[in-house]
């Protein structure tokens, strides 16, 4: 019965974790809290929105999931098959912000840039679907869209707003 009450207040104290409030779903925060090492410095989407022009994006997603929508501007650098030649052309201080769907594979390919000396790195926390979310806008080739890639039916429970899109 201890373990169990531990685990419980655990992700009690998860769910409500001060420094990632800016999620307002509670347990898409807790779930966020677990699935990320939290190793590289994260910026909300209020803040990475506010100073959009200050950042250059990069979508750490599959390219079909860039093709649905991404944030405007955004530069896609994939993740499995993400090489750092793709940026060889940006100075080591650039500030630059890596999304995915939720901030997992935008954080590997964070820690990959901290590694190679890139400076000013940042996860966005919660992802593409927590930009969304809070009524942030994103772009496919044809301009403004509705259409968000949920990945799959169990990530894309996440995504509050916008037209889910699936598959390939």
């Amino acid at each position: 019965m201890k373990v169990k009450n531990a685990i419980v207040a655990g992700w009690l104290l998860l769910i409500a974790a001060p420094g990632h409030s800016q999620v307002e779903n509670g347990a898409y925060r807790a779930l966020l809290n677990v699935l990320l090492d939290h190793s590289v410095p994260e910026l909300t989407v209020h803040e990475a929105a506010a100073s959009a022009s200050a950042y250059v994006f990069l979508d750490a997603r599959e390219w079909r999931e860039y093709e649905v929508s991404h944030i405007a501007q955004a530069k896609w650098v994939g993740y499995k098959t993400f090489e750092l030649l793709q940026l060889q052309q940006l100075p080591k201080d650039t500030p630059i912000v890596v999304y995915c769907s939720v901030g997992y594979r935008s954080e590997k390919i964070a820690e990959q840039l901290i590694r190679a000396g890139f400076r000013k790195i940042w996860n966005l926390y919660g992802g593409i679907f927590e930009w969304v979310n809070a009524g942030y806008p994103v772009y496919n080739t044809n301009g403004p869209t509705e259409e968000v890639h949920a990945y799959d039916r169990k990530w894309g429970v996440w995504l509050k707003r916008g037209k889910k899109v699936y598959g390939n």
